[in-house]
């Protein structure tokens, strides 16, 4: 092998994200592969471009299996680290491979086919149309006619769509909306850490116990319904695959319903173009994954033995991350307007949801949920604006979901 390893200054990682275009693009400009370091001074490589990292996420000598990280076994990562829950969630299809992966990943597939996702249009109409009868209501009782349009829309229609598809009861909602806003942040003190991770697993747990008591049709039961019938799925595996189809099924729609509006708004001339029916919805879902990829970094890849990557090499036994805001505006995939936002691009090639093996099992229902919410809130508030300038609107302290702490907006 002739490539070596860089010698390039790490680029640590913002854990308060002030700055992730800026931050993109200074990953994007380290090549293909740059050195890193996460919050918690723990050193991993990031992949930055399209093309190498379409290849690495197919290439079988990156797994998913922690034990092969060097400083995992050397015992240089805390059990209370931050991001350990995103390292080390659990078994499930995130965190395994071969055999086992494809078994678990068949589960949720059965359960996300389009046809069945196409079935729940008429409950996501149903939920969207009652979440903007209540925006009328807040923004009555509002001085200015302001509501945060992301707290009162953007997040509770996911949740409720992945509450109906996993069978978890809406009076669970807030709760959990506390335990995975620690669960993401960079932020939660390590006292805090191994607490909410047991406290989230005793919820899915309550939920499995309860589809176990119950039945109903719902993915949760489906999957209590396979382990029984010789698939061999084991109360750990169901309880993570019950938490991480939650937390995938609503962070990565809330980003994406808010960073379309976000990026309408500020580009009048793109939403008129949509609003008169010139483009389509869908190239303004697209462009938004691209453009303002709900994903930031996803979290956590192994090497089994030295992979060369644009003439550099990541060792054996290293980490690796997966840079999707750098790697949405490449310029050698998207041109030299990559840096723009275009609903007219063609064609939008992007990898925001993932590639191979483990692309999201989900991205059909989070394009449906986006593709039945924003038409209906720009028909019903035409002139919808940002009540504050977008220079003001803040990231939360999340290495994972390009994640706004609010979105303030004027619907008239």
């Amino acid at each position: 092998m002739t490539a070596e390893p860089t010698v390039a200054e790490p680029i640590p990682l913002d854990p308060f994200v002030t700055d992730l275009d800026g931050e993109s693009a200074r990953l994007r400009a380290a090549g293909p592969l740059a050195r890193v370091v996460l919050p918690g001074d723990v050193p991993v490589w990031a992949v930055t471009h399209h093309a190498e990292a379409r290849e690495l996420l197919t290439d079988k000598r990156l797994v998913k299996d922690i034990n092969v990280w060097g400083a995992w076994r050397r015992g240089e990562i805390p059990p209370d680290w931050p991001l350990i829950g995103l390292a080390n969630p659990g078994r499930s299809m995130l965190t395994v491979d071969g055999e086992d992966h494809r078994r678990l990943r068949a589960l949720v597939a059965q359960a996300l086919t389009p046809r069945r996702v196409e079935r729940m249009r008429e409950r996501i109409t149903e939920l969207t149309n009652g979440l903007l009868d209540e925006l009328d209501r807040i923004a009555a009782g509002d001085p200015g006619g302001t509501v945060d349009l992301k707290a009162a829309f953007a997040y509770p229609l996911p949740m409720y769509v992945i509450s109906d598809l996993m069978g978890i009861d809406p009076a669970d909602h807030p709760r959990l909306k506390v335990l995975f806003e620690k669960f993401f942040s960079t932020q939660t003190p390590p006292e805090e850490v191994l607490a909410t991770l047991g406290e989230l697993a005793g919820m899915m747990a309550k939920v499995v116990a309860a589809r176990r008591a119950e039945p109903g049709d719902d993915l949760t039961s489906a999957l209590i319904a396979a382990s029984e019938d010789g698939d061999h799925l084991d109360d750990e595996e169901i309880v993570s695959t019950l938490q991480l189809m939650v937390a995938a099924g609503h962070e990565t729609t809330i980003s994406l319903i808010v960073n379309a509006v976000v990026n309408l708004s500020t580009h009048p001339e793109q939403r008129e173009l949509v609003r008169s029916g010139q483009v389509g919805w869908d190239a303004v879902i697209e462009e938004t994954l691209r453009f303002s990829t709900p994903t930031s970094h996803v979290l956590i890849r192994f090497a089994t033995e030295d992979v060369e990557v644009g003439g550099r090499v990541l060792p054996a036994g290293e980490a690796l991350i997966v840079s999707y805001g750098a790697i949405g505006r490449d310029e050698r995939q998207h041109g030299p307007t990559a840096g723009v936002f275009d609903v007219t691009r063609s064609p939008i090639r992007h990898i925001s949801f993932g590639h191979g093996p483990h692309v999201c099992p989900g991205a059909a229902l989070s394009r449906l949920e986006a593709g039945v919410a924003l038409p209906a809130l720009y028909e019903r508030f035409p002139g919808l604006t940002l009540a504050v300038p977008a220079s003001d609107l803040r990231n939360k302290p999340v290495l994972t979901q390009n994640d706004l702490f609010e979105l303030p907006v004027r619907l008239a």
